[in-house]
C-alpha cells in the first residue's frame, strides 16, 4: 500500500515484504516518539511505529513542506492493523478513471494547471468500473472500451479542514472513437491531448507523484507487442 501524503509516498511492509535493497538515510527503531520540527531527509525508515508516533508522522506529512524528504516506509508485524489505523484518520472518498489509448498515444487532460488523467468520484451503488467509464467519457467527450484494471492509488487532500483520502480505481480503456473529443469545462478541464511515451514523460514532470506512480504501473502491464 503506498499513499501520496502532500505528494510524499508512505509504504507499509510487513518485516518480510521490505525490499533486501531499499537503503535508509534515516532510521527509526520502534521509536516512542518522532522530531516534532519533522527533521525527515531523503528516505525515511520507521520500524513498529505506534499509533502515537503514527497520528505525529501524519500530522506532519499533511502540514510541513518537508522538501528534502522523499519518502517514508512504516515496518509493522501488524500490516493490517497499521493500514487500517492510517485509514481511520480520513474521511475516504472512492474515485476511478482509466489510461486511454489509441494506436501508440496515451490520452491527458489539463486541469489545475497540471497534466492528469481522467477520473472522478463514485456515484451511489456505482462499480469501479461504471465509474472509470462513465467519468472518462463525460470529461473528455469520447467513446471508450474498458480494459483490465491496473492499480489502486491513494492520496491525501485538505477539503472544507476535513482530511480526505481518497481510493482511485484504475483501468486501462481502449479509445473507441474520439470524433466529438472535449475538455468538460465545468471540471475544470483546460486541455486534452493524445501523447506519445516521450510526449508524456515531458508531461508527467509537470503532473502529480500518484500519476507518475500510475503511469509506470500502467506500463508494466502493457502487453510487449503494444509496447509504448
Amino acid at each position: 500500500m503506498k499513499i501520496f501524503v502532500n505528494d510524499k509516498p508512505l509504504d507499509v511492509f510487513t518485516p518480510e515484504e521490505l525490499p533486501a535493497d531499499r537503503t535508509f538515510e534515516v532510521i527509526y527503531d520502534h521509536p516512542s516518539d518522532i522530531p516534532a520540527t519533522g527533521e525527515f531527509h531523503d528516505d525515511v525508515l520507521i520500524i513498529e511505529p505506534s499509533r502515537d508516533v503514527i497520528i505525529k508522522l501524519l500530522y506532519l506529512m499533511r502540514t510541513r513542506k518537508l522538501k528534502n524528504l522523499d519518502s517514508v516506509t512504516l515496518v509493522s508485524k501488524e500490516k493490517e492493523d497499521t493500514k487500517k489505523f492510517i485509514k481511520s484518520r480520513f474521511t475516504v472518498i472512492k474515485a476511478a478513471g482509466g489510461v486511454v489509448t489509441k494506436d501508440d498515444k496515451v490520452l491527458f487532460i489539463f486541469r489545475l494547471g497540471k497534466w492528469d488523467l481522467p477520473k472522478g468520484k463514485f456515484d451511489k451503488g456505482e462499480s469501479p468500473a461504471a465509474c472509470a467509464l462513465r467519468e472518462v467519457e463525460e470529461e473528455c467527450g469520447i467513446k471508450v472500451r474498458l480494459g483490465s484494471k491496473i492499480c489502486k492509488t491513494w492520496h491525501t487532500y485538505t477539503q472544507d479542514r476535513k482530511s480526505i483520502l481518497k481510493k482511485t480505481y484504475w483501468f486501462q480503456m481502449d479509445n473507441i472513437s474520439d470524433a466529438n473529443m472535449k475538455p468538460q469545462k465545468e471540471e475544470g478541464i483546460e486541455d486534452i491531448r493524445w501523447m506519445t511515451h516521450q510526449e508524456a514523460k515531458t508531461a508527467l514532470v509537470n503532473s502529480y507523484p500518484s500519476i507518475r506512480y500510475l503511469y509506470k504501473q500502467f506500463l508494466k502491464k502493457v502487453p510487449k507487442a503494444y509496447k509504448l
